[in-house]
């Protein structure tokens, strides 16, 4: 085949075309992630205004349609004549990348929507998109569609509000989902609510009739209150600490308080942007944090002979955090702006988190001795931990080759292909084993009830002999040294019996995912298998049913006939072709996927649930169950 490669095969993509052919360089993918960028590319327009003393209020709303609508009480995008483009302003903020308010300096000193391609990009990928601007005492609007406007700008009518309304409906010709997730937008819009004082935003889902008010007069001291609701606090309030720095135009603020409990939750975020890999900021405040105790430790000698020397891990120990930067010249790693890479920003941090924290520690030598004990603890329980993480080495699938007794392997070595059930009890684990494919299933059995690793360190965790097989077939380490990089298997599948006491199981597995291994909940590797409660036959014919209600259907269709119906009370009831059949058969079999939409709720309800304290899940309890719904 002769193929010419010339002038004439090199495609210029020019504007909001180049958008539409790679929408993953602009937005980070076409699928869930993607589609949800776009509500906080507009809405980061919104915080803009808000920033700069011109917003108050923000509404986003999930029409019927299924568009989006987000609205806010700001200045209003310009609509007059642009002077170059020779058109309206607000059209080229519509559809010119790199075009925006936010490259001089004047208009916004501080801007999340670094970029300016947020809005434009927003249209591009839009099926429709329709913008209403509030300015002059007049309604403006134009109506675009994939970019390309399709309507001139018209006045439609009179108003004394002013600000922006933008109303799209997202392409389906190039996301993968269209519809957008309540709980997903909740967690992003209640993070900028907590992050700009005194800044109220309505989330409406129209077609499922719900709605969040996100309004916090305490900032970003409210959002770590916020996240340590129903632990035990060692700090009665937080510590706040404001740092500004002139010279490299740089505030922030830091909000910091600790629980007994073992995990570390650190938020950090640059112009109000979630920057979940972190970057500079975070690595500043980590070092002041580390320096500032183990100062405090060695000035008031709290370990005196011990040769006990707290690490960062150590230090961070039950803390709740919050690091909020912004700054006129922000430097992230790629458009959707996970990591801060402004050096500058370490030292401006270190410094002055580490002085502010040791005049703390100084002033409040009750609460600075709460902190250093428990750093001391920590690092007592991480001695201790190394015998057991060794242990755990020397029987690791990557060192040893020594799997689990009682697992089951399947024979590809692609992890890409495999999966693995945790199946309780021993009986169920025989059956699922013979029922099993095993070019491409494995099977551990479970046995006993595990421990609450809500409750529990790292050392009792890797000491515990339920866990350990799970850790040890799953092959991926654990808690900070956790490399999903070396899993061994695609899907992790729970499959306990559909009872209490599976349930139970189920969930304290669930925990544990989330509290040490959360990269596989956040990768999509987790799932709950859904076994059948009953089998009924009519005749020759058999039907497996997976809920009360579904046999009471059955029942109700044919109760003149003569039915039989077993009910399962537990895997182990079942034979391994019926437990192939309806559990295990990819054809056939129903599973869940666990997703984690809100990772800050769902501390909230791993805490609520699976924590010490006990009024509060028996509150949640009377207040919810009500809405349970026991057969669905």
């Amino acid at each position: 085949m002769d193929i010419k490669y010339n002038a004439k095969t090199i495609k210029v993509l020019k504007g909001l075309a180049a958008v539409r052919k790679r929408p993953a360089m602009y937005i980070g993918g076409t699928s869930e992630r993607g589609l949800h960028h776009l509500v906080y590319e507009v809405v980061d327009n919104s915080i803009d205004e808000a920033m700069s003393g011109f917003c108050d209020k923000i509404v986003v709303k999930l029409n019927e349609d299924g568009s989006v609508t987000i609205e806010d009480n700001g200045r209003g995008i310009p609509v007059d004549i642009h002077k170059e483009m020779k058109v309206p302003a607000v059209q080229v903020v519509m559809t010119k990348l790199h075009a925006g308010g936010k490259f001089d300096n004047k208009t916004y000193k501080v801007s999340g929507g670094l970029h300016g391609v947020g809005v434009s990009v927003v249209n591009a990928l839009s099926k429709s998109l329709e913008v209403k601007v509030y300015i002059d005492n007049k309604i403006y609007r134009q109506c675009y569609e994939k970019g390309f406007p399709k309507t001139e700008l018209e006045v439609i009518g009179k108003t004394k509000k002013s600000g922006t309304e933008i109303t799209f409906t997202p392409d389906e010709s190039i996301f993968e989902i269209t519809e957008f997730n309540f709980d997903t937008l909740s967690s992003r819009l209640r993070e900028l609510a907590f992050l700009n004082k005194g800044l109220k935003i309505i989330l409406i889902d129209q077609k499922k009739n719900k709605k969040h008010v996100f309004e916090y007069s305490g900032g970003i001291n409210s959002f770590v209150k916020y996240l340590n609701k129903n632990k035990t606090n060692l700090l009665r309030e937080p510590i706040y600490i404001r740092g500004t720095e002139e010279e490299e135009k740089v505030e922030f603020e830091v909000s910091i308080q600790y629980n007994d409990g073992y995990q570390a939750n650190i938020y950090s975020f640059a112009n109000n942007i979630n920057t979940i890999e972190g970057g500079t900021h975070l690595s500043g405040f980590k070092a002041a944090l580390t320096r500032s105790v183990n100062g405090y430790i060695k000035d008031e000698n709290m370990v005196k002979n011990e040769k006990i020397n707290p690490t960062g891990r150590d230090v961070r120990e039950g803390i709740t955090a919050v690091i909020s930067v912004k700054l006129s010249n922000p430097q992230f790693e790629g458009q959707t702006k996970t990591k801060l890479q402004n050096s500058a920003i370490k030292g401006i941090i270190n410094s002055t988190v580490y002085d502010k924290l040791t005049t703390f520690f100084e002033e409040n030598p009750k609460q600075a001795k709460k902190i250093a004990n428990k750093a001391i603890v920590g690092a007592r329980s991480r001695e201790a931990a190394k015998k057991a993480k060794e242990l755990t080495r020397r029987k690791s699938v990557l060192e040893s080759g020594s799997l689990p007794g009682k697992l089951a392997d399947c024979s590809i070595q692609d992890p890409a292909q495999t999966e693995i059930f945790l199946v309780e009890g021993d009986s169920a684990g025989g059956s699922a084993k013979m029922g099993r494919d095993r070019t491409f299933q494995a099977i551990l059995p479970l046995w006993g009830k595990l421990i609450n690793t809500e409750k529990a360190r790292i050392d009792k965790i890797l000491d515990n002999d339920k866990l350990q097989p799970i850790v040890l077939a799953i092959g991926a380490g654990i808690g900070d040294e956790f490399d999903i990089e070396k899993l061994r298997y695609d899907k992790i599948i729970i499959m306990t019996d559909a009872d209490v006491d599976g349930k139970h199981i189920a969930t304290l597995l669930l925990t544990f995912f989330f509290r040490y291994m959360k990269p596989l909940v956040e990768a999509g590797h987790i799932y709950l298998a859904r076994p059948p409660l009953f089998k009924v036959t009519r005749g020759r014919s058999e039907q497996y049913v997976y809920s009360d209600k579904e046999k009471n259907k059955i029942l109700k269709k044919y109760d003149e006939e003569k039915l039989g119906i077993q009910r399962y009370k537990g895997l182990g009831e079942m034979n391994p072709d019926q437990l192939w059949e309806t559990t295990l058969n990819p054809e056939k079999r129903i599973l869940t996927k666990v997703n984690m939409n809100d990772a800050v709720e769902a501390d909230r309800m791993f805490t609520l649930w699976m924590g010490s304290k006990v009024s509060p899940r028996r509150q949640y309890i009377k207040t919810h169950a009500k809405y349970v719904e026991v057969d669905v």
